[in-house]
């Protein structure tokens, strides 16, 4: 009884660690990943860097948006969710 009494404050210390970071931060990931998989031509975004544009084609792991400038080629990862939804907003 006593060796668990030791290491209890461990086991709540991960369990609080587990709830208030690591399962937010998966969350989110999961989220991240729906939204590029969601992703279709027509809508209009914004990447990490701030380059506004629209999607004009797709592949697996690529996408080719227009921009005011012309055409280009960016990886499905570097759309920002948080940007592009707030622009979706309005």
């Amino acid at each position: 009884m006593q060796q668990i009494q030791q290491f209890l404050p461990f086991i709540l210390m991960f369990v609080v660690i587990y709830f208030f970071m690591i399962r937010p931060q998966q969350k989110k990931a999961k989220q991240e990943k729906q939204f590029e998989a969601d992703l279709k031509v027509g809508d209009k975004i914004i990447t990490k860097s701030g380059i506004h544009g629209k999607i004009s084609e797709l592949a697996d792991s690529t996408i080719v948006i227009e921009t005011m400038s012309g055409k280009l080629k960016m990886e499905r990862s570097s759309i920002s969710m948080e940007m592009s939804a707030s622009l979706a907003k309005k």
